[in-house]
């Protein structure tokens, strides 16, 4: 081509602008050509630009937090239902168990061309497109592709932007995933109001079945609520009632239209399908909070389930607690404390109390945390903070049943047996291998008895039964206060907890187990001197499988023998020792000889504790229930004395406060 014929092409192919051959403004209008050619180059542009972002637009591998959300549900250990917890209310449902009655009318009412068409609506493009050019936010006319993608992939935001890339996913995503699938995926992360997400709770929040019991008519009724819950929802107001009824009435209607229901069908429904009012939410308030709590912590401790993970539900937890026991004892402690009057008693007030009851096999079946998880969210079944006192006396005396003595330096060791007789006088010195342990300010340390009380020599098994402080200090001298501390965590106690091992130790001062580990620890000896670690979980599943969690250890700490001795003194204290209140309170309690239990009372007067177990059923592992009874100052947070808590009648000189054992009691026989 020579260069002149170039040249003429080319000023054809690109003509002048501004026009010369105009004059004034008419330079600037745009030839008919001209215009044309502008028209074309911005539509190539345009589909360009759509083309490359169509592109680059990938359908995100993992579905946002918010739509994979479920609540979280525990169970009572006989598989009943105990409580919901999570941010949303939802639960999985398949397709194949949701009645296609249900899914038509879903469809008729949000997506009737839902199995022709591509993912997206060009209704919905032109509408968006032409909001934003009035400068509005885009919104309406999704398909039920789009709904489904918003839900999982995308936020809830209107903006233009989100809006494409919404239309660009919804078009990939119909092409790479059945239609199936991604109904089945719509309908359980749709919002259907009363806090439920998906079909099937919203089933359960608005008539009380599982959706797989719907008809055509209930089905109707939850399409309409897809338009807006607050609006359609016939609780909230008549004018919801009203718009409820009419939506129903054309969700039908449109359901015939499009072919998926009958007129003979549709003539039977003619009047609404009233749903039940709002379910009260199964909350936490009472003790179940803490029981949740405490099967939640263990779940964290005893699983690989991240806490992240955990949060965004889904989980089945199955748990040990049994409904009939931790209705007893807090039933039991309502009834004992009931006479406390803090108006008008400055020692009753800021009483607390927690308690536990833990199965020899390690399962915890009951806790009471304080009077109301929603009112007191802190935890006293779970407490560590207050001294178990001389509730801490068998672990003493069994380890130095099973350590034996060390009387003097260099020399074996002395076996200890119930027999083994000790000075039971009040003040008594202490001794060491080694000669009088002195204290700090240069005195001999002697034994304090309770009230001051000189008892004579006298054995180690009654010194148990009767609390006499003086030779069960001793013996943790004569033992080994180390040794006493691995016996005490042996049997079940925490590592941590224990204060300066000084010869009060050997009374519980500085120890300060949770009533869940005192009761668990108690359970080695009624268990033959076993131990299983407490538990309040028997399986965790999700989506129906099975979730990996630790096993319980079991661990035998101490021979039968062993137990078998310490489980004797416990039961002589309640025969004729400082437990002797659990049978004369008891009223006749079934099998009351056979009981086991220990008093327990802090220096300073700070807790009371009682901790026992009957004997084990024909069939069931024995049950040790720990009783703790403190008081806390709410603002410093230090235990306050008990002294004249409940007045003289439930408070004395010679055992501390009544109100554990009195507890424990009334507990056991209405629990067993």
């Amino acid at each position: 081509m020579s260069a002149t014929r170039a040249k003429r092409v080319a000023r054809v192919l690109r003509p002048r602008y501004p026009r010369p051959e105009r004059r004034g403004i008419r330079r600037w209008v745009p030839s008919p050509r001209q215009a044309s050619l502008l028209a074309l180059w911005v539509l190539v542009t345009l589909t360009a630009v759509v083309g490359v972002a169509y592109a680059r637009t990938r359908i995100p591998t993992d579905l946002n937090e918010f739509a994979t959300q479920q609540d979280n549900v525990y169970y009572w250990a006989d598989g009943t239902e105990m409580a919901r917890v999570g941010p949303v209310d939802r639960q999985a449902m398949p397709l194949d168990r949701i009645p296609t009655s249900v899914q038509w009318a879903v469809l008729a009412a949000e997506n009737a061309s839902f199995y022709s068409d591509h993912g997206v609506s060009p209704k919905g493009i032109g509408r968006a497109v032409a909001t934003m050019v009035t400068g509005g936010d885009t919104q309406g006319g999704s398909t039920i592709t789009q709904q489904y993608v918003k839900n999982v992939y995308l936020d809830q935001s209107q903006t233009l932007s989100r809006k494409i890339t919404e239309m660009f996913i919804s078009v990939k995503l119909d092409q790479k995933t059945s239609k199936k699938q991604i109904l089945d995926g719509y309908l359980n992360t749709a919002w259907f109001g009363r806090g439920t997400y998906g079909v099937q709770r919203a089933a359960k929040a608005y008539y009380g079945k599982d959706v797989s019991q719907l008809n055509a008519s209930e089905g109707a009724f939850l399409a309409t609520l897809l338009k807006g819950a607050a609006l359609y929802d016939p609780a909230i107001s008549p004018a919801n009632h009203q718009r409820a009824v009419a939506r129903w009435t054309w969700v039908l209607d449109r359901m015939v239209k499009t072919g998926q229901l009958s007129r003979a069908e549709r003539a039977a429904y003619t009047v609404f399908p009233e749903p039940k009012a709002p379910p009260k939410p199964v909350g936490l308030s009472g003790q179940t909070g803490y029981l949740v709590d405490t099967a939640r912590a263990y779940v964290s401790a005893h699983s690989d389930i991240s806490d992240a993970r955990f949060d965004l539900g889904g989980y089945q937890i199955y748990t040990t607690f049994e409904r009939p026991r931790v209705d007893a004892l807090a039933e039991a402690v309502r009834h004992e404390t009931a006479g406390l009057t803090p108006k008008a008693r400055t020692a009753d007030r800021n009483v607390r109390v927690g308690a536990a009851s833990v199965a020899a096999d390690g399962r915890i079946v009951a806790l009471y945390g304080g009077p109301d998880y929603i009112e007191q969210g802190f935890d006293d079944a779970n407490i560590a903070i207050v001294p178990v006192g001389t509730a801490y006396a068998p672990f003493v005396y069994a380890a130095g049943l099973r350590d034996g003595a060390l009387l003097t330096r260099g020399e074996p060791r002395t076996p200890v047996t119930p027999d083994s007789v000790y000075d039971g006088d009040d003040k008594v010195p202490i001794r060491t291998p080694e000669g009088p342990y002195w204290s700090r300010d240069g005195t001999i340390v002697k034994s304090r008895n309770d009230g001051g009380k000189s008892w004579g020599w006298i054995s180690l098994r009654q010194a148990v039964a009767d609390s006499v402080n003086g030779p069960i200090t001793q013996l943790g001298m004569d033992v080994g206060l180390d040794r006493v501390r691995k016996a005490s965590v042996d049997a079940g106690l925490l590592p941590h907890g224990f204060g300066e091992q000084v010869p009060a130790f050997a009374t519980g001062t500085g120890v300060t187990p949770s009533p869940i580990r005192v009761a668990s620890a108690y359970g080695t000896f009624a268990a033959a001197g076993a131990h299983t670690d407490p538990y309040s979980v028997l399986k965790v599943t999700r989506d129906g499988q099975r979730v990996d969690i630790e096993q319980p250890t079991v661990t035998h700490p101490f021979t039968p023998k062993v137990a078998g001795e310490v489980d004797d003194a416990l039961k002589d204290a309640v025969t004729g020792g400082t437990a002797r209140r659990a049978v004369r309170s008891g009223g006749g309690l079934a099998g009351g000889t056979d009981l086991a239990g220990k008093t327990g009372t802090a220096a300073g007067d700070l807790s009371a504790w009682y901790v026992g177990y009957p004997p084990k059923g024909a069939r069931a592992a024995a049950v040790a229930t720990s009783v703790a009874v403190f008081r806390l100052d709410p603002k410093t947070q230090e235990l306050l004395p008990l002294t004249g808590t409940g007045g003289p009648s439930k408070s004395t000189k010679e055992f501390g406060s009544t109100y554990p054992v009195d507890i424990w009691t009334r507990y056991v026989a209405a629990a067993g």
